[in-house]
């Protein structure tokens, strides 16, 4: 798997699904770039070319946060990962890539995301709610950058259990983005069960033609790991959200170390939810029999 610990690994640990779950993270380690960078900025570069207005989306107000986002990253990048990332007057080299970080042709968050695997989001506060501002979406689980660019958070989150407008989780997100303070970025983490190692997921997890549902034999599906974090840009006072996705053969488990343990921490969260978290997750009861079954079988 990618990691042989269970840090990458909510569905294999002590978790509970759909909530906060927010944890200080240590800024010289906000960002994880990898052995499979070139993949995911191969796969960026193909769908700015086909799908840009689907994977990125900017609002007037929000280009003084995207280039202090870019000014952040590319500074953490040179700095941190010094091995992969190269400053050379105004660019960044890297892999076999030259990145101009002051082109006018090309929006920063959107430059910003092409050093990186992750996606990148700013929100910004307005009208006493926080928006969301910019985006560059390239690999969403089951949603469109198209329908949450520019709404509040608490419409953002509308179809997540538990997080709509007027819940106390709707409420909760909205004090840690206030209280959010520079310098000490906060992370979390989400996991989901698909039939596909796809990247790009952006089509809705409802839709009976969802082509990255879980599929059979269980073995056969891929657990997608998104590592989200939140980080204070101390000028614009905006936030800026990554979300890196990590994609491994659900297979992988059985030759885990800890694969009993990973399996009984995954029946026992797969167990506790909900009929509304199931069917967010792209998951019906069949689906969620069989996983089960199958991980019981890890028990022996």
């Amino acid at each position: 798997m990618a990691t042989d610990h269970l840090r990458l690994m909510p569905y294999g640990r002590a978790y509970k699904p759909f909530s906060i779950g927010l944890s200080a993270l240590d800024p010289d380690k906000w960002l994880e770039p990898g052995d499979d960078l070139a993949r995911y900025l191969a796969e960026k570069d193909r769908l700015l070319a086909t799908r840009r207005d689907e994977v990125f989306r900017a609002d007037d107000n929000s280009l003084a946060a995207s280039r202090e986002a870019l000014a952040l990253i590319a500074g953490h990048l040179e700095t941190q990962h010094a091995d992969i990332y190269r400053r050379d007057g105004n660019r960044l080299r890297f892999l076999d890539r030259t990145v101009a970080l002051d082109d006018p042709a090309v929006p920063p968050l959107m430059t910003a995301g092409m050093l990186i695997e992750d996606d990148l989001a700013i929100l910004i506060k307005r009208e006493d709610r926080w928006h969301l501002a910019a985006g560059f979406i390239a690999f969403p689980s089951s949603w469109s950058l198209a329908e949450k660019a520019g709404r509040p958070m608490d419409e953002v989150h509308a179809d997540v259990p538990g997080f709509s407008a007027g819940t106390r989780n709707a409420a909760l997100v909205a004090r840690i983005f206030d209280n959010l303070k520079p310098g000490l970025p906060a992370e979390r983490f989400n996991w989901s069960f698909k039939g596909a190692n796809a990247l790009a997921m952006p089509v809705s997890k409802h839709l009976p033609e969802d082509p990255f549902r879980p599929i059979r034999p269980i073995a056969a599906n891929f657990m997608r790991v998104e590592r989200q974090t939140l980080t204070r840009l101390p000028q614009t006072g905006a936030i800026l959200f990554t979300i890196r996705i990590y994609m491994n053969p659900a297979e992988a488990i059985m030759r885990h170390p800890e694969r009993k343990a990973i399996a009984t921490a995954m029946i026992a969260q797969l167990r506790g939810l909900s009929a509304d978290e199931r069917a967010y997750k792209g998951m019906d009861d069949a689906d969620i029999a069989a996983l089960i079954a199958w991980l019981e079988t890890l028990l022996r």
